[in-house]
């Protein structure tokens, strides 16, 4: 429901009070307002600095013209920004009514904001002046409608008093019958009056929107580089003449933080950290027999040791875990702890509570499948038996871990618990700890990767990992960036211990930089495996993972080694996460533009931010997604998503890039000629040189 309210600034003939009763439309129609989730059910999604695409559909009868604006307002509700809308930019907006802008929040927090449509005095005179003095039709009227005008703003008490100087100098303008007519309109429409109006329009029958929800969060929930590693492979130790491996400790793996902190990541990930099953344990490439010392898969959890809520012996005590912890605080990274809701069969819950799982007619409890494949080490949950038990006692071990320092926590396989169960999981734990980040680990299908957001996870695994070609990125690019963001944040992970897709296994290096260039550059949160940076390559035959997967069995991997003989992606991986930090454009999902190329493998986007200080913050990124060879192209500009201003351009009307990855630079324009090899560098990543950097 619509409501109406007047600004200082009043006409002549007061308007009537409007008769609101029961109706859905104030006196303009406001419609189609975004970022809305449901209608509001749910809160949109911010991070705190990130530059908000807010829009509506808003009109009005007749030819006068209207204002649009929208109005932030922080948890206390006091407006905190107010930003003019205008139509989108070409033809997108051309006859749609439609009214596009930015906000900015500044803090964490239940935020909210409000679109306002006004009967826009100052742009209705200017237009009809415009138009009736150049045909003399009216002239003295309409200089007079226009001195009347800007005198009655010019007695607005809450303009400051330059402006209002600004306002009555150009009035004596106006009625100054000793210049031409055109002098006297000149000054009704001079820069300075624009911009006194710009600031505080001259506004009448003011209509709001509804207001809607805003949740913005910390900066780790929508922005970040995650990498993930197993704890028990970092100084895992192989007994050359047994066989045998002793595995790795968190005090072990501690040590290897330091490279991952060189690297430039932010958060570290680590698969279940829990006891495992000994009944139906799988063994090497997922077999159905495990030997006397093969570890078994981390999310197969539970045994005798304990379940969710202790930690594998092998790895180490609780204070090991603090440790560890604490040294990746004192390098920038924050810990991220994986949330299996599963049971192996030696879980302490099967045989205290049988109730949280399903049993089948024959007596025995289900284990988990997804067929053909079957996971007899696994036995899931189900919600239905005791709701309010089982998921205390999730909350209850989520809460442990977030007393042992872990504020993100990825977790497995949402899809499979019922969607109310996450929303009233998160809510819990957000109301206690607001900066507990959780993603989902959900490769299904869209209704549910969506309602998952909607319920509250902060970030979500993508089918990034499956986008390979010119047409699938643009069309998926387009679609997280411009379709979902109110509600689905992608986290671009280029692979995992489950995932090695095919690009991979067969293009080589190069692909390994393509997927690295795409992930780190078109979203603002990405990730990788532990092994992507060795080019690790090679896939279990007939399937889509690794051989030898590190899931079931210790990896020992010798980074020193890699690093010497240069057979490491480490320095690419670096310098990505280096030009992520060092540019902000980078740091939000929404300001992404494809453009156009005419080679079919030459992808382009480019994204853009304005910061608060009016510096603009613009990157072209341009990649040859065949690993195989050379791509040569003609890249067409979109320049109004540029925002290029005069003082940017060169003599002949072009612009300076930079290539950050290269070091080389090109004056580039409209039309651009690219050549990439793949074997050599595939991509270029642009920053435009402006001149008030």
């Amino acid at each position: 429901m619509t409501t109406n309210s007047r600004t200082s600034a009043v006409s002549k003939q007061k308007p009537k009070a409007l008769i609101t009763e029961g109706l859905h439309f104030g006196r303009f129609p406001i419609t189609a307002v975004q970022p809305v989730v449901e209608g509001g059910k749910f809160p949109a999604k911010a991070v705190v600095g990130e530059t908000l695409v807010v829009g509506a559909t808003a009109f009005r009868e007749g030819h006068d013209q209207l204002g649009v604006s929208a109005v932030l307002l922080d948890p206390r509700g006091k407006e905190r920004q107010r930003v003019r809308l205008a139509p989108p930019r070409g033809n997108r907006g051309k006859g749609t009514d439609r009214w596009e802008g930015t906000l900015t929040p500044t803090a964490t927090g239940n935020w909210s904001f409000v679109i306002e449509a006004w009967h826009d005095r100052y742009g209705t005179w200017h237009h009809n002046a415009e138009v009736k003095v150049e045909a003399g039709i009216d002239v003295e009227l309409m200089l007079a409608e226009g001195a009347a005008l800007l005198t009655e703003a010019s007695e607005d008490p809450s303009r400051p008093s330059a402006d209002r100087r600004t306002l009555r100098m150009a009035v004596v303008g106006l009625n100054n019958a000793g210049t031409t007519v055109e002098e006297r309109l000149a000054a009704g429409f001079s820069p300075e009056v624009a911009a006194v109006v710009a600031r505080q329009p001259i506004r009448e029958l003011v209509t709001v929107s509804d207001r809607y929800p805003l949740l913005v969060e910390r900066e780790l929930a929508g922005r970040g580089s995650w990498y993930e590693f197993f704890p028990r492979s970092e100084g895992a130790v192989r007994d050359a003449a047994t066989g045998e491996w002793t595995s790795g400790t968190f005090r072990t793996a501690a040590k290897r933080l330091d490279a991952v902190a060189d690297m430039g990541f932010d958060i570290i990930y680590m698969p279940p950290i829990h006891p495992i099953g000994v009944q139906h344990r799988k063994g090497p490439n997922n077999t159905l027999l495990a030997g006397p010392h093969d570890p078994g898969s981390p999310w197969a959890i539970g045994a005798k040791e304990g379940g969710h809520d202790a930690i594998h012996p092998d790895l180490g005590t609780f204070e090991d875990f603090d440790a560890f912890v604490a040294r990746a605080g004192e390098l920038g990274l924050e810990v991220a702890l994986d949330l299996a809701l599963q049971a192996a069969p030696d879980h302490p819950w099967v045989e205290r509570h049988p109730e949280w799982f399903t049993t089948r007619v024959d007596g025995s409890i289900a284990y988990a499948e997804n067929p053909p494949k079957k996971y007899q080490d696994i036995f899931p949950l189900n919600f239905d038996n005791d709701p309010a038990g089982l998921s205390n006692e999730i909350l209850r071990i989520v809460l442990l871990w977030v007393s042992h320092g872990v504020k993100i926590f990825r977790v497995d396989n949402p899809h499979t618990k019922p969607v109310w169960f996450w929303e009233w999981l998160i809510a819990k734990v957000n109301k206690k700890h607001p900066d507990v980040v959780f993603l989902a680990e959900a490769f299904t299908r869209p209704a549910m990767m969506h309602a998952l957001g909607r319920a509250g996870f902060q970030q979500s695994y993508t089918y990034f990992t499956w986008r390979n070609t010119k047409e699938e990125l643009e069309e998926y690019f387009q679609e997280v960036s411009h379709e979902s963001p109110a509600y689905f944040r992608p986290n671009f992970f280029v692979n995992t211990p489950d995932i090695l897709t095919e690009f991979l296994q067969y293009g080589g290096p190069p692909a390994f930089k393509i997927r690295a260039a795409l992930a780190a550059t078109a979203s603002p949160i990405w990730g990788v495996y532990a092994g992507f940076e060795l080019y690790e390559h090679v896939a279990r035959p007939g399937a889509e993972e690794y051989i030898d997967n590190e899931k079931f069995e210790y990896k020992a991997r010798d980074w020193d080694a890699a690093n010497e003989s240069g057979r490491t992606l480490a320095p690419y991986l670096t310098r990505l996460n280096e030009i992520r930090r060092a540019h902000p454009a980078l740091g939000d999902l929404q300001n992404l533009t494809v453009h156009q190329s005419t080679d079919n493998a030459t992808v382009v986007y480019s994204k853009h931010k304005t910061l608060p200080d009016g510096t603009k913050d613009t990157l072209i990124i341009v990649v040859n997604v065949d690993p195989h060879g050379i791509r040569e192209s003609t890249v067409t500009l979109d320049l109004a998503a540029l925002e290029l201003d005069p003082a940017d351009l060169t003599h002949n009307g072009r612009f300076m890039v930079d290539d950050l990855l290269s070091g080389e630079s090109w004056e580039w324009g409209e039309y651009n000629y690219v050549r990439l090899d793949a074997h050599v560098e595939p991509a270029h990543i642009l920053s435009i040189r402006r001149s008030n950097a």
